[in-house]
């Protein structure tokens, strides 16, 4: 059967330039914009406080949090050189599952490609719900109330039923289960909010790239300027005492730092959507790795400084709310003007922030398709490139519907759990990949190299790994089921029809495709 059967990087190249072909129109700084876009969102808004203050379940890292962004980076760091080794070298649509492809044969680049599934598309799923909830939240401050039953999601309306069988309070958001309509006695919850941003983006990502790319630029800057008068604001009530109180700077020593650091590691997902858009890039071997890198670089120096400024504001274990950066504005003693105005402004922040995370997500999942399409091994309409805006309209159609349907229901929790583990495992196998094609292919050209290999892609993939096996059992079990579907779908679809397959040479014959 020859599973491992890989596409050269010659071939790869050369599918860009000849039949659908996806516009180059972006730069060092577009890619580095999406990066951040990607990257900075509901982690830097929300996880941070449960991060330093800790919870049932872990410690706080306190002021030491600033460690811990270190040591995510530093591991996310590893991976992200061998992505822009692999980036620059190989230009092509569809990120991880295309280096797979070139480096470790099919069946793996079928897998990874699966598995990239659940990082961009039911990882935006997460992240449309908790875009639904803060823009509900900003409308209230100008009057207007969503329904509750069109504005919350399945786990909020479970929860408040199991809370109000249980005898305890419900909260604000009960009301989503008295008020719903019912459809023989059940009642209809959904997520409008979550549905129509999705549906808003996949018209903008249909419309062009550089159309995309401009306004998540705007976006960017938007959200960055928020954090910059967040960090202003803070610096007034900042007071350095904080850093050392309430049981030092490390409270709950090397224990709270290292579970802090697998807690915002969700905050650092995103950098590596940067290679989904090789094909659509000017000068990929030089502008991606600028891209990739840079973009990290911005958003850990970005995340230091907020936490910085978060715990010299107010004492570290009372920030772990689902908002520490209002707690903290709260807790600060500043006038209620300033405190209203401040929230208003961050309340912004979090709804920009997560927009341009979800712009990013959607522009990566269909990229992905595009090229697992190319190779055959999902249909080949999938490949399709719209004649006008040159862009895959058909995947990225597919992939918001796909995404705003789970949206209107789904259960983000598990998203979450699953968007980890996803991205995790694609980061272990690029990195194995690097390590591999420099053994293959020792001689072809390479314009940016990963430094310090083997010991950075292996560091890379032990990092990874590290970080899998502290997500809980429950989260495994889902990740392998999904794994397993897509296996029987490549068994009885994908390798029937792949590309690469049809035109090599049975095993044992000399080919292109059998090395």
């Amino acid at each position: 059967m020859n599973l491992l059967l890989r596409k050269p990087i010659d071939r790869l190249r050369a599918e860009t330039e000849t039949g659908d072909t996806l516009k180059r129109s972006l730069g060092g700084w577009d890619l580095t914009f999406l990066g951040v876009g990607a990257i900075v969102g509901a982690g830097i808004f929300a996880a941070t406080g449960s991060a330093i203050a800790g919870g049932a379940s872990h410690p706080g890292a306190g002021p030491a949090i600033l460690i811990s962004f270190l040591l995510t980076a530093a591991a996310c760091g590893l991976a992200a050189f061998c992505y822009a080794e692999f980036a620059a070298m190989v230009p092509v649509a569809g990120s991880a599952y295309t280096y797979a492809y070139a480096s470790l044969g099919e069946i793996l680049a079928w897998i990874i490609g699966w598995d990239l599934i659940i990082e961009y598309a039911i990882g935006n799923v997460a992240v449309a719900i908790s875009w639904s909830g803060y823009f509900s939240e900003l409308l209230t401050y100008v009057g207007i109330h969503i329904p509750p039953w069109l504005a919350t999601d399945y786990r909020t309306a479970g929860q408040m039923a199991a809370d109000a069988a249980a005898g305890l309070q419900v909260g604000p958001l009960a009301g989503a289960l008295t008020s719903a309509p019912r459809i023989l006695g059940v009642p209809i919850i959904l997520n409008l909010p979550a549905v129509l941003i999705v549906a808003f983006l996949t018209l903008l990502l249909v419309r062009g790239t550089r159309e995309s790319a401009r306004f998540n630029m705007f976006i960017v800057i938007l959200k960055l300027a928020v954090i910059v008068f967040f960090l202003a604001v803070g610096m007034i009530y900042f007071r350095p005492e904080n850093l050392t109180a309430h049981g030092g700077f490390a409270p709950n020593g090397y224990l709270g730092i290292s579970s802090a650091a697998a807690i915002i590691f969700f905050a650092y997902i995103g950098f590596d959507a940067v290679s989904t858009a090789a094909e659509e890039t000017k000068d990929p071997g030089k502008d991606m790795p600028f891209g990739i890198l840079m973009s990290l670089v911005v958003c850990t120096v970005v995340y230091i400084a907020v936490a910085l400024v978060m715990t010299g504001m107010a004492p570290w274990d009372r920030l772990g709310t689902p908002e520490p950066m209002l707690t903290a504005l709260e807790l600060s003693g500043g006038s209620p003007t300033l405190l209203r105005v401040s929230e208003i402004v961050v309340a912004i922040g979090a709804v920009v922030a997560m927009t341009s995370v979800l712009l990013v997500f959607q522009f990566g999942q269909p990229r992905i398709f595009f090229a697992m399409a190319r190779d055959g091994l999902l249909p080949r309409w999938a490949a399709r490139v719209h004649p006008r805006y040159r862009t895959p309209h058909i995947t990225t159609i597919l992939t918001g519907v796909f995404v705003g349907v789970l949206a209107a229901f789904a259960n983000i929790n598990e998203m979450v759990e699953l968007t980890n583990i996803g991205t995790l495992f694609a980061f272990v196998l690029v990195s194995v990949g690097v390590l591999v094609l420099r053994r293959t292919e020792p001689e072809r050209a390479r314009p940016f190299r990963t430094p310090g290999s083997p010991v950075v892609p292996i560091l890379a993939a032990l990092a990874c790994v590290y970080l899998m096996f502290g997500l809980p059992l429950v989260t495994w079990i889902r990740f392998l089921v999904w794994l397993v579907l897509g296996g029987l779908i490549y068994f009885f679809y994908g390798r029937r029809h792949s590309v690469l397959r049809k035109e090599s040479p049975p095993p044992g014959g000399a080919g292109e495709g059998s090395e």
